[in-house]
Order: structure tokens, then sequence, then C-alpha cells
């Protein structure tokens, strides 16, 4: 959802789509309309969660997360069943987080496997098992942070140095045409055909961190719908990241924050 917000702001159309249900399914459908955001849901029997950040000029964020409720094989198939007619109008797919209980861990495995065959542009953000099993389908683009290239490859990173050499192995070994890496306040790294590039934005000062890994994902897909070159859409990615980092409100920025930071935000190119 913050992805999808994000696409909007970014004067693009997106469709929200994954699986809602109960009170709280009406309720999360009734504010995206609010926002303008198409959606088409799969729906279940159970009670969509709810997840609480709350912001404390102490102590940061804190954020509650609901455990949600378990997904019924059928409903899942269902899902799959509609999936292919859910995209079949849109040139970029993301898929972020983790998936209900009861789904299988292969099953970003499957879509993205049914929207290549679409021959659309897929965006993979996840981690552990999820993450492991959609490589397997090699999506367009991943976006592992470093504690999810730790988990993926059973090690602890030390240095800039070893999580390019991760990175690397990414894309080299599962033939993903473009791996990014978040590195928080130093930005992203970007590993391509063209090469390796490192986007470091200007220094800010950040009001919530909360969303700017989704943030980065929507403008890299807005990145690969309008065809921008790696090095443009590097750059326009980390300073619509982090124009997020300067709200207090979570997938959501000022576009102006965005197009006064893009004009500092330095491409490095590292090999």
């Amino acid at each position: 959802l913050n992805v999808a917000r994000v696409i909007k702001l970014c004067g693009v159309d997106s469709k929200a789509t994954g699986l809602v249900g109960g009170f709280n399914g009406q309720y999360l459908e009734s504010l995206l309309d609010a926002d303008g955001i198409n959606h088409e849901f799969g729906h279940i029997q159970g009670e969509t969660r709810s997840c609480i950040n709350i912001l404390d000029p102490g102590y940061g964020s804190t954020e509650y997360l609901e455990g949600g409720c378990d997904v019924t094989k059928e409903e899942e198939a269902d899902f799959l069943n509609k999936f292919p007619e859910i995209i079949k109008d849109s040139d970029v797919v993301t898929i972020s987080g983790s998936a209900p209980r009861g789904m299988g861990k292969d099953i970003y495995q499957k879509l993205i496997k049914v929207i290549k065959d679409q021959g659309k542009q897929v965006i993979l953000d996840t981690s552990g098992e999820y993450l492991e099993k959609g490589l397997e389908s090699q999506p367009t683009m991943v976006k592992p942070n470093e504690d999810e290239i730790e988990l993926l490859f059973h090690i602890k990173i030390q240095s800039k140095d070893e999580v390019i050499t991760y990175a690397k192995r990414i894309y080299e070994e599962k033939k993903i045409p473009y791996v990014v890496i978040s590195l928080g306040g130093d930005g992203a790294l970007l590993v391509c055909e063209k090469g390796i590039y490192q986007g470091k934005p200007p220094k800010i000062e950040v009001a919530n961190t909360v969303g700017c890994g989704d943030s980065m994902v929507g403008a890299f897909a807005v990145a690969l719908e309008k065809k921008m070159e790696p090095e443009e859409a590097l750059k326009y990615a980390v300073s619509v990241a982090s124009a997020n980092a300067l709200s207090p409100h979570t997938g959501r920025f000022n576009p102006k924050d965005r197009d006064k930071i893009i004009q500092s935000v330095e491409i490095i190119k590292l090999a």
C-alpha cells in the first residue's frame, strides 16, 4: 500500500492488490478509495491485520505488527486464478513484504512466473524463504537490505565491499537484471549490466524512516515504466526515499522535497 501511494504521488496510475477480509478489510478498501488509489483484492474469511507505528521525538519509531489471520489453500488458489486478470493492464508489478500465514513459501515464485508470462516487469522486495524461492523465477529487480542479504547467504556483513560482493553474486548467479541494496542514510547500491553504482543523498533532517524502502521500490517501478537509464532511475529512487524520510507519514512525501533533493543526489560509479 505504501508502494501504491508513492507511485500515485509520482504521477503514475497504480492498482493495489492482495488479500483482505472482515471489517478491517472493508476499512482498508475505504481508505484506499479516499486516497483515490485503484484496488482489486481477493477476499478471504479471516480478518485483515492492523499495524501501528508510534513516533516519539525522544525514542524514534516503534512498530506494533499483528500476526494476521490464516489463509486457506482454496483462498490462495482462488487468488492465483484471478491474478492474471488483475495485472493485465499493468506494465510493472511490485511484490512487497511477507505473505499471510497458510500461503506457501513459493507464492511469490508462482506470482513472478505469471507476471513474466505476460511479458511484464516485476520488482520483488521480501526476505527469507520468500526471497530465496522468488529469486528462482528471476524477477526484473530485487531490493534486499543488509539484514536480508545476511539471512539469504547465512553470513555477517562487515563492510560495504562485502555488500557489493553479495549483491554481485545475486546479479550473476540468479541472473537478476537489477539488484538494489538499500544503505539507509547512505542511499542505495545498484548492480546492473552497465556496472555498479551508489546513489548518495544529501544530509537531511529525518522525521520517519518507516516506508523509505517502499518509497524506493515505488520510485523504481515508475523508473522502469518510464524506461529511465539505470543512473537516472537510481537518482530518482534515492530522492523519493529521502523525501519520504522527511515526512512523519509513512509512504507519503512532498514532491517539492523530492525535486529539491534530486539536485543534490550524487551518483558514484563503483565498477
